[in-house]
């Protein structure tokens, strides 16, 4: 704690004026940590909303590339009715594509779904982070 001399009418006043000018700086850079680090966290929501809405369009894909495996399937069976041969050819290498894009579409979708954890943890750190700021602020000593 800060002990003050003593003068003719009170406290020192240059050295109260002292203490009192250190404490604005501190608390205005605690401030301004403060706001880069609200600032850091809602850049990281909108990246984090970005991936969610990445996720969410190859989940998407990967239904579509479903469906559309289902219906080349469908088509390559109806036609093998006509054209036996070329359409058993057909069939075995438009599934094999679509397998082949499905897997790397699932593959890319299983890989944003790690990179969303990733970012949520390092959030979350980033918010425990700046809990322990203000928990840290009622520890300090203005007196």
């Amino acid at each position: 704690m800060k002990r003050f001399e003593r003068s003719f009418n009170g406290y020192n006043v240059r050295q109260v004026n002292a203490f009192v000018d250190d404490v604005v700086e501190k608390v205005d850079d605690m401030i301004t940590k403060m706001k880069g680090k609200d600032l850091e966290i809602e850049r990281l929501t909108k990246e984090l909303e970005h991936y969610k809405s990445m996720d969410a369009t190859l989940n998407r894909a990967v239904l579509m590339a479903e469906e559309a495996s289902n219906k080349y399937k469908e088509n390559s069976i109806s036609e093998s009715d006509l054209i036996v041969r070329e359409a058993k050819k057909n069939a075995n290498r438009i599934i094999n594509d679509a397998l082949l894009k499905a897997e790397r579409i699932e593959e890319d979708a299983s890989r944003l779904r790690r990179n969303i954890i990733t970012y949520k943890r390092r959030i979350k750190a980033l918010i425990d982070q700046q809990a322990d700021m203000i928990d840290d602020l009622d520890k300090v000593d203005l007196d």
